[in-house]
């Protein structure tokens, strides 16, 4: 259920921040926010306690938007978020957020792991043919795994490509004692 409600909620501010044409803005400035929440247990504190009323804690918003400079979007949202008891949810709905505007502008995310470090023409290569046979835009995360011997392993959304050595020896070794 919590899952639903942080996509609901999620959907709406992707339908605000693309009106807007500010979808990466918006998405920056969520982000921000949700790491001051959970790093500052004075403003989850504040945000939380039923003590504290609406107005005290739009105040406390206003604020700290105001300070960071973040976009009124988003301090609207967080209004929302604040008003309906549902700032347990913030993860979530950041998350469900960034998934709602990649599906939406057709970007799917890639985890990238090599056995070395790639080199910026290298994952520039790569991301380039994933766009060609996915058919959407790539934003890849890269990281190291010195326990893959070579080669690469490649997730996009549930699909995984194994371009690893050590997947092709076992490839090897189940064809060897089939036959």
């Amino acid at each position: 259920m919590n899952e639903a409600v942080a996509r609901r909620y999620a959907s709406a501010l992707a339908d605000v921040a693309l009106e807007q044409i500010k979808a990466d803005r918006v998405k920056a400035d969520l982000a921000a926010f949700v790491r001051s929440f959970y790093s500052s247990s004075d403003l989850r504190n504040v945000l939380e306690t039923p003590a504290i009323g609406p107005d005290e804690k739009h105040k406390v918003v206003a604020k700290i938007s105001e300070q960071f400079g973040w976009d009124s979007a988003v301090r609207n949202f967080i209004f929302l978020i604040v008003d309906h008891r549902r700032t347990e949810l913030l993860r979530e709905i950041e998350a469900a957020f960034g998934e709602e505007l990649n599906a939406r502008l057709g970007i799917a995310e890639a985890q990238v792991t090599s056995a070395q470090r790639l080199t910026p023409e290298e994952r520039n290569r790569l991301t380039s043919v994933l766009e060609r046979h996915t058919g959407k835009k790539i934003e890849a995360r890269f990281r190291e795994d010195k326990s893959l011997l070579g080669g690469a392993v490649v997730r996009v959304g549930s699909t995984v490509y194994d371009g690893s050595v050590r997947e092709q020896l076992n490839r090897l070794r189940e064809q060897l004692e089939s036959e």
